[in-house]
């Protein structure tokens, strides 16, 4: 069982999360149940096997993809939607400002991270590089490092405007949830960081909290390979 103490108003029968270590999305999802304290119990399906095709999986998810969240009767997917869930069902902590106009520029540096660095970045794009293209391994670092120093370039400098201790103010948020899986990727492909600073150390800041490291992928299962 993953998660944190679990919170007071707790989620009809078991909480199963559909996962995979190293998935950004998937990470995403560990993260905010953390912060919810909802517990989870963790179900593995190794990308790298294509578990998350096989027909008992694909019969629950159709598109075929992790995570998927098992709660209150439900079976949820695409990681913004289960964390917009999970904000609603357990309203505190808020993971998004009440107010309009902080709110609208955390979900942009959110959506910055999940809908434009994340989809071209993700391993089925960098395999269908490989497979489908015949791409060799220089080519397809280059094509990950170079989107994402685009992307993360924009959002320094958003963050360089609106952040506070963290990307979505003085407590973590969406945008924060957001950002450290997409950092611990860009480490993974060597992408130089340096650029970023402001990045850098709400990253910093976030490994130390409790919630945004028992979701670090090293504590996962499977963490080899």
């Amino acid at each position: 069982m993953n998660g944190m103490p679990a919170s007071d108003s707790a989620p009809t029968g078991a909480v199963r999360l559909h996962d995979y270590f190293r998935s950004s999305a998937a990470y995403r999802v560990r993260i905010a149940l953390n912060l919810k304290g909802v517990a989870y119990e963790s179900v593995p399906r190794d990308l790298r096997h294509g578990e998350q095709r096989s027909p008992d999986y694909l019969a629950a998810n159709p598109q075929g993809l992790v995570p998927m969240l098992e709660m209150d009767g439900l079976r949820l997917t695409q990681s913004l939607a289960i964390i917009d869930y999970l904000d609603a069902r357990f309203p505190d902590p808020p993971l998004l400002p009440a107010d309009p106009a902080a709110r609208a520029q955390v979900l942009a540096m959110a959506l910055l991270v999940a809908c434009e660095i994340h989809p071209i970045n993700n391993l089925r794009v960098l395999r269908y590089l490989k497979n489908g293209m015949g791409q060799d391994q220089t080519a397809i670092d280059g094509w990950y490092v170079h989107w994402i120093s685009e992307g993360l370039g924009a959002l320094e400098a958003m963050a360089a405007r609106h952040a506070g201790r963290y990307l979505s103010g003085d407590r973590p948020g969406l945008a924060d949830i957001c950002l450290v899986p997409q950092l611990y990727n860009a480490r993974r492909f060597s992408a130089p960081l340096e650029e970023y600073p402001t990045l850098v150390r709400i990253d910093a800041a976030l490994a130390a909290h409790p919630a945004f490291a028992a979701a670090h992928p090293d504590h996962q299962a499977p963490a080899e390979g």
